[in-house]
């Protein structure tokens, strides 16, 4: 049996916040991850008990080939696609988390790191030589629902510039909390 694979534990966490509880909607839960072997696979099992309904929780992750670096916050993953996560969920994550930058520097700039990383996540869906993510890259309704509204939104070129943009204001709120952190 074979899992889809959660490259990070950040790719881990953000997959498990975007699932809430089927049984009352609850996204909060206490995680315990654990190393676990099913049908002589290892694979990484999330578990929780829900605080909204006490129903028990479980995801199942298989394990990368190799360990992914960590760069930074957050990091979601290496070069390749997410197994986890398509093309339009990650779209949708950084359009979220870009609504809702915070007033203060200090917290605007890490919801500006969320929607940078993720858009960089939607270009890893981009075959080499390709100009737009395929359709095949959106395989959840959630997914195919944002490509719906707007399919142009995944193209190459346009995602190259969001996500430069959200680095740029990412990087010019740095310099501000230095500045006004100096004075």
């Amino acid at each position: 049996m074979a899992f889809a694979v959660a490259r990070t534990w950040d790719e881990a966490q953000l997959y498990l916040e975007l699932h809430p509880c089927p049984d009352c909607g609850s996204s909060e839960a206490p995680w315990e991850q654990a190393l676990v072997q099913i049908d002589g696979e290892l694979a990484a099992s999330y578990a929780a008990t829900c605080p909204g309904c006490s129903a028990a929780r479980e995801y199942l992750f298989g394990l990368p080939a190799r360990e992914t670096p960590v760069r930074g916050w957050p990091t979601f993953g290496g070069p390749e696609p997410s197994e986890i996560l398509d093309a339009g969920q990650w779209l949708d994550v950084a359009d979220t988390a870009a609504a809702a930058v915070p007033t203060d520097p200090a917290e605007a700039g890490k919801v500006l790191a969320v929607a940078r990383a993720a858009v960089a996540e939607v270009i890893k869906f981009v075959p080499a030589g390709a100009d737009a993510v395929p359709e095949d890259e959106f395989w959840t309704p959630e997914g195919q629902a944002v490509r719906a509204a707007e399919p142009g939104r995944f193209r190459l070129d346009r995602l190259l510039v969001a996500r430069d943009a959200y680095a740029d204001l990412h990087r010019r709120l740095g310099n501000e909390i230095r500045e006004t952190g100096a004075r």
